[in-house]
């Protein structure tokens, strides 16, 4: 595979900031042309564009960093444009102490990176993918909040006065969360014990609140989910959170060169001495990763095939963890095959 420099005639390379933008225009054997800075808006994004025009008037390519956040709204605009937009990684500092770090600096080192780079990253594009990944954010946000309001609510049980701890104690599971939600006011009790009761309230109502609050995104997830891709909703084990995390991941066909790229539990050599085994890549796209593990686990419960294919493993010398690893390593394959197999389910709105 040939490098970036040999395909354009020279890198905008774009560092991305809230409020600017601060862009350097290097030519493809990485002598720097201009530089520019903009603001994150139309009149910015043009004038960037004008920048290029005049400087990189022939083969070039755009790349940013920060394309899912501070540089969204400008590689929305340049490939509506037309334009070539590449994602980067931040760039690597100065190897001494003390090395002179501004963001033309910056923009400029990492198009010189940019421009010796073998394997292109492509944005992830927005509509479908980025409703449901807004949406995922959004609910995983009322999942945490809600584990974090019952972790506070036993917290008050522990601490509330001997009575009322006993009363509340001896009730158990969601139905405690229910019985704390009703408790009243009783004036004859002391200041403690009803502000207590007060508090243990709240946060019971918060819970319910925001369970609520999961549920409902949990459906829209699911709707937009099998409007996109309803093939992965029919896979063992996959459930909507699961498939809505796998296609924002996975974004469009084309945008990784192989299953393996896609893969967020590609195997590493880990052998030593007599010792020859894989171990996970923990580099990979943990939220993907996460999802294959989600997936696997319901599968070892649900599914005789993999529950066998398991304990196969585990007999001929492998730990459940290996054995798990190369479940998910087949899985991840199965997936990729099944998104990039079917026409672009985004391309109709992208």
């Amino acid at each position: 595979m040939s490098m970036l420099a040999e395909q354009v005639d020279g890198v905008i390379r774009v560092d991305t900031h809230r409020d600017t933008l601060a862009a350097a225009a290097v030519s493809s054997l990485g002598a720097v042309l201009a530089h520019a800075e903009a603001t994150t808006d139309a009149h910015g994004y043009l004038r960037l564009l004008e920048f290029a025009r005049e400087h990189l008037p022939g083969r070039r390519c755009w790349a940013l960093e920060g394309t899912g956040s501070y540089g969204a709204g400008l590689a929305t605009f340049l490939q509506a444009c037309g334009e070539k937009v590449v994602e980067v990684c931040r760039p690597g500092r100065p190897a001494q102490r003390g090395g002179r770090k501004t963001d033309a600096l910056d923009a400029i080192r990492a198009a010189r990176e940019a421009l010796t780079s073998e394997h292109l990253i492509q944005p992830r594009r927005r509509a479908e993918r980025e409703a449901l990944r807004v949406l995922l954010t959004t609910r995983q946000g009322a999942v945490s909040a809600t584990t974090a309001a019952i972790n506070h609510l036993k917290s008050l049980v522990v601490s509330a006065p001997d009575d009322l701890r006993g009363e509340i104690r001896s009730i158990g599971g969601k139905a405690q969360i229910s019985y704390c939600a009703k408790l009243r006011d009783r004036p004859c009790r002391t200041l403690e014990h009803r502000m207590t009761v007060r508090a243990l309230r709240s946060t019971a109502q918060r819970i319910q609140t925001l369970r609520a609050e999961a549920k409902a995104l949990e459906g829209e997830i699911t709707a937009l989910v099998n409007e996109i891709k309803p093939e992965l909703l029919q896979q063992v084990g996959v459930g909507a959170i699961s498939a809505a995390q796998i296609l924002i991941s996975w974004s469009h066909p084309g945008r990784f060169r192989s299953e393996a790229a896609f893969a967020g539990t590609a195997p590493i050599p880990a052998s030593s001495g007599l010792t020859n085994r894989h171990r996970l890549n923990r580099g990979g796209n943990r939220q993907l990763n996460r999802a294959l593990h989600t997936i696997i686990l319901v599968r070892a419960r649900v599914d005789s095939d993999t529950h066998a294919y398991i304990a196969r493993r585990v007999s001929e010398g492998k730990t459940p963890r290996e054995a798990r690893r190369c479940l998910k390593r087949a899985l991840s394959r199965q997936l990729f095959k099944l998104l990039e197999r079917d026409p672009d389910p985004l391309q109709a709105t992208a």
